[in-house]
């Protein structure tokens, strides 16, 4: 059965509920004490990573930067949007 996305950031209850986030993605993220959506509210992504790569003493694939911004970008606006959206503003970012 396909999970059903939340319209309205304010009834996200589980990192699960987010567009793009599924069991890895919460892991990581309750990893590094985030445990709720409302948490990601106004986040940095590209800190989240550095927490996640910290809190494993890894470095992790920079795709995850893309995930934790269209996580954070939903409960910012309610718009949901795939990752792979934001890879190219995180890339520009980078630079």
């Amino acid at each position: 059965m396909k999970k059903t996305i939340p319209t309205d950031p304010a009834t996200a209850t589980e990192l699960e509920d987010l567009p793009n986030v599924g069991p890895a993605i919460a892991a990581d993220l309750r990893l590094i004490g985030i445990d709720y959506p409302a948490q990601l509210a106004g986040s940095n992504g590209f800190e989240l990573y550095d927490r996640l790569c910290s809190a494993t003493n890894q470095k992790h694939d920079p795709c995850i930067i893309d995930v934790f911004l269209s996580a954070i970008h939903f409960m910012n606006t309610g718009e949901a949007r795939p990752w792979w959206e934001f890879t190219p503003g995180r890339k520009a970012m980078e630079n």
